[in-house]
């Protein structure tokens, strides 16, 4: 029997803490109860305003990135942020958008990694204005035989992007995938390998669509291991899906240096997770009876590419440099 299924632990916890951050004014006079999903239900974790999602000095900064850039942001509205308090996307922001056109605390972040040294960072050439940190990145050009090529939608994308470079004068591209609250399946309807098409179910047109687009890049990846069959495999259920794409991503940035704005010549692959996020950390896979960590880094044959770390871990080293940013993260994210 497992031992975390029990209706998203952490989730709900947090879910919680928001509403009681909503009710001592954190959020200033934003009561909640605002609108989210399809159906425009009003919940009590959800903010009036989207705005108020965001650490104050950050917000008109984080209107006019999406917008210079033509990203889309997540939830109901694509021009606006949202009010879901345990959104991934504004966590990601929270943590490092006020931190995007500081190049010295952006190398102290990713040499807090302690996995390569880096003596420098560079504007991500994607974004149109000077930034150390791109939100929601994309190639130049599509590799991955994936149909849509927008930034924040329909393709994969990159929660943050960092680009630097290491003593040894080789340059390297940074991808965090952010994770909060999020928890996955792993039943047959989870299965992307296996997902139907609206108007033509029973025949996984939409799982064969995606396997003819990534299996053969998988075949051909240097860090991905090549499987016999890679239906219902990890490759096709979250967040393992997710990562596959996102570390093809890389491998054809750092193979299409030449013709790319960002010369790589490696990769690190960032997971950021809470580590009191249990539902998503000690899930045990049923098809591979292992919890996310080893599922994934079983797919993987060079280890050292992939980290997971936790986003107060993440955020130490500009602790007492920016105490204000610190203690909202903390507040917000941290304290229990």
């Amino acid at each position: 029997m497992e031992k975390y299924n029990v209706k998203l632990m952490y989730r709900s916890q947090e879910k919680k803490r928001h509403i009681e951050l909503i009710k001592d004014k954190f959020f200033g006079n934003d009561k909640g109860y605002g609108y989210f999903g399809k159906d425009e239900k009003r919940y009590n974790f959800v903010l009036e305003d989207g705005i108020n999602n965001l650490y104050e000095p950050i917000r008109n900064e984080a209107l006019k990135y999406f917008k210079g850039n033509d990203i889309e942001w997540w939830g109901g509205n694509p021009d606006y942020p949202t009010g879901h308090t345990v959104s991934s996307q504004i966590a990601c922001l929270n943590h490092l958008m006020f931190l995007r056109q500081k190049p010295t605390e952006v190398m102290e972040l990713i040499n807090g990694l302690e996995r390569v040294e880096f003596i420098k960072v560079f504007p991500v050439p994607c974004d149109a204005d000077i930034s150390y940190i791109a939100f929601e990145a994309i190639s130049d050009k599509s590799y991955l035989n994936e149909p849509e090529h927008i930034r924040g939608s329909y393709c994969t994308s990159i929660d943050a992007l960092i680009y630097a470079e290491d003593i040894n004068n080789e340059k390297w591209i940074i991808l965090i995938e952010w994770k909060y609250t999020e928890a996955y399946g792993d039943s047959s309807k989870d299965d992307k390998s296996l997902e139907d098409y609206e108007w033509c179910m029973e025949e996984h047109g939409k799982g064969r669509e995606r396997m003819r687009r990534y299996n053969g890049l998988i075949t051909k990846s240097q860090q991905l291991k090549s499987l016999e069959n890679y239906e219902s495999s990890a490759y096709y259920f979250e967040p393992f899906y997710q990562l596959m794409r996102q570390t093809l991503w890389a491998e054809q940035m750092v193979k299409n240096k030449a013709t790319e704005r960002i010369k790589a010549d490696h990769y690190l692959h960032i997971h950021v997770i809470p580590k009191d996020n249990v539902d998503l950390l000690q899930k045990t896979y049923k098809f591979s009876n292992q919890n996310m960590e080893v599922t994934w880094r079983n797919m993987l044959n060079e280890q050292s590419k992939y980290i997971i770390i936790d986003p107060q871990e993440l955020m130490s080293p500009i602790k007492s440099r920016y105490p204000e940013l610190y203690n909202y993260l903390k507040t917000r994210y941290y304290d229990k």
